[in-house]
């Protein structure tokens, strides 16, 4: 049980700093029913008048596990968030089994490696999703505005137009985009401020409103919800 508690401890201590939902308390409660679990499950086929199999238990932490893991999963604004944080209630339980089974090198190899994992791959994944960012964005401008002339502008940016659909109204003309750039993280607030001040600059174009899609964390507004007004 010990053991238990060290590992889950230290992958909840990694998620507490992190901010997570799930973490210290919760990933060495995990570690240490998951184990405890295992161990009586084993302990209980030794004894004479009693016949099972050990592994069902072992089933039904796995089974089980999910309920809380789907707890951590929350989705707004077009994204997921919480799912690292539900695998790595999964591999915890796996690493609690590991120790209630009596593999106490496997689960101290595989908790050293989750721990690892969380704690210094964060930061590469990070500058990764930010080295290509895809977004969509909503831009609304006068009737008959040209669509080359957004190109023009976002392009001065290094912004490209990788997909759009145009829906003309007799009081503006909408486009919704899905733009693509590549920048060092050190320079993606330049490029949107530059595309930002663009767009204001340019006659016609009244709205501008965006949403991070894939390769970014959270909801953060790109080229603003104010531009051109």
């Amino acid at each position: 049980m010990a053991l238990a508690v060290v590992l889950g401890g230290a992958i909840g201590l990694e998620r507490e700093i992190a901010g997570k939902p799930a973490g210290l308390r919760t990933n060495i409660l995990i570690c240490v029913g998951a184990a405890l679990i295992t161990d009586v499950s084993i302990r209980i086929t030794t004894i004479p008048e009693r016949l099972g199999d050990p592994s069902r238990l072992a089933a039904m932490i796995v089974s089980g596990i999910g309920f809380i893991g789907a707890g951590t999963i929350m989705q707004a604004r077009g994204t997921v968030t919480g799912v690292t944080s539900a695998a790595t209630i999964w591999v915890v339980a796996a690493i609690g089994i590991t120790v209630g089974a009596g593999f106490y090198v496997e689960a101290t190899g595989a908790g050293a490696l989750v721990t690892l994992v969380l704690a210094g791959l964060g930061t590469l994944e990070h500058k990764l999703r930010r080295a290509r960012r895809v977004l969509s964005c909503t831009i609304r401008t006068k009737p008959g505005y040209p669509a080359s002339e957004l190109e023009s502008i976002l392009g001065v940016s290094g912004i490209r137009i990788i997909g759009q659909r145009v829906y003309d109204h007799a009081e503006d003309r909408v486009f919704e985009l899905k733009l693509s750039g590549r920048a060092p993280v050190r320079h993606r607030h330049r490029k949107a401020a530059g595309a930002r001040r663009d767009l204001r600059r340019s006659h016609g174009v009244g709205c501008v409103s965006a949403f991070v899609g894939r390769g970014s964390r959270g909801a953060v507004q790109e080229l603003g919800a104010d531009a051109g007004r």
